[in-house]
């Protein structure tokens, strides 16, 4: 299904709540992708830019606010936007970043109804995007805890707004893969912390109590992916936060996340990007902010 989307594996880390991204640019260059992520994006001046999600696909005015659900491709295509200087805020974050429990209390019932219609993707009113807009503008300048409760307010206040529209027909979610076992979050967590040494298949079925072949069978079962690839994303996700947070070479970006090999790190960069680390580093010329 997702044959020519690329995977895309965020910035985000476990220990983060949000990133949040803001750029001026003139046109969108970026291909179609999917991430774990959920993601807000504002987008005002794109008029005649077009907004592919999922199997919706549409002009955008001049101003827009869509929220995207996990694992649901999108893009926005330049289209028949010429000359004009786009203004971008994306917010990228964590889809279990409020706890399934939580979500259930009736105060938070409404922003649950969000997050299940943003699997189809939800574009909201012109109106909401131009109240909403000059907020996740400023959330750029908030910190800490400050910042968390202010996206939790505008996600409130976006979930109660009226005249928003669900965009795609189905949803692409893969059947929702659930971490519920202790043992792959032993596992998870372990890989967290040691994403930058030798981790061996071994070592990861000693920690869940299992042979390295029933621990790998349990492993897809739960996460959709093998644990090899599951290695690969976390340290690639570490190694674009370290391009965007640092300014180790590449070379020393590659090492310190695990990657023993430079040449197998561009190969496997550019493959599961779309481009080099360099251009990634290049072509990230905004601000982001991890909270």
């Amino acid at each position: 299904m997702h044959s020519n989307i690329i995977k895309e594996i965020t910035p985000l880390t476990n220990s983060d709540c949000f990133t949040i991204f803001e750029r001026k640019k003139q046109d969108f260059d970026f291909p179609l992708h999917y991430h774990e992520e959920m993601e807000l994006n504002f987008i005002s001046n794109a008029s005649g830019a077009r907004r592919v999600v999922g199997d919706h696909i549409e002009e955008i005015g001049d101003i827009e606010l869509v929220l995207i659900g996990s694992n649901l491709p999108h893009v926005w295509e330049t289209h028949k936007l010429a000359g004009k200087e786009i203004h971008e805020v994306t917010i990228q974050f964590h889809k279990d970043l409020f706890d399934e429990k939580f979500l259930r209390r009736n105060q938070l019932r409404v922003i649950r109804e969000l997050f299940e219609k943003s699997k189809c993707g939800i574009l909201f009113s012109s109106e909401t995007a131009q109240n909403i807009g000059p907020r996740l503008i400023k959330l750029n300048k908030k910190h800490g805890f400050d910042s968390v409760l202010e996206l939790m307010s505008i996600l409130h206040d976006l979930s109660t707004s009226r005249n928003m529209r669900t965009l795609s027909d189905s949803t692409f979610s893969n059947a929702e893969f659930s971490y519920n076992s202790r043992r792959v979050e032993k596992v998870m967590e372990y890989i967290n912390v040691n994403f930058d040494k030798q981790v061996s298949l071994a070592e990861v079925a000693r920690i869940a109590s299992m042979t390295e072949v029933s621990f790998s069978r349990f492993f897809k079962s739960r996460t959709g992916i093998s644990f090899i690839d599951s290695l690969i994303e976390i340290r690639l996700g570490h190694a674009s936060r370290k391009l965007i947070d640092t300014t180790e070479s590449v070379a020393e970006v590659a090492y310190n996340c695990g990657f023993n090999n430079i040449s197998n790190f561009n190969r496997i960069f550019k493959k599961k990007k779309g481009c080099t680390p360099k251009e990634f580093r290049e072509n990230l010329s905004g601000n982001r902010v991890f909270v």
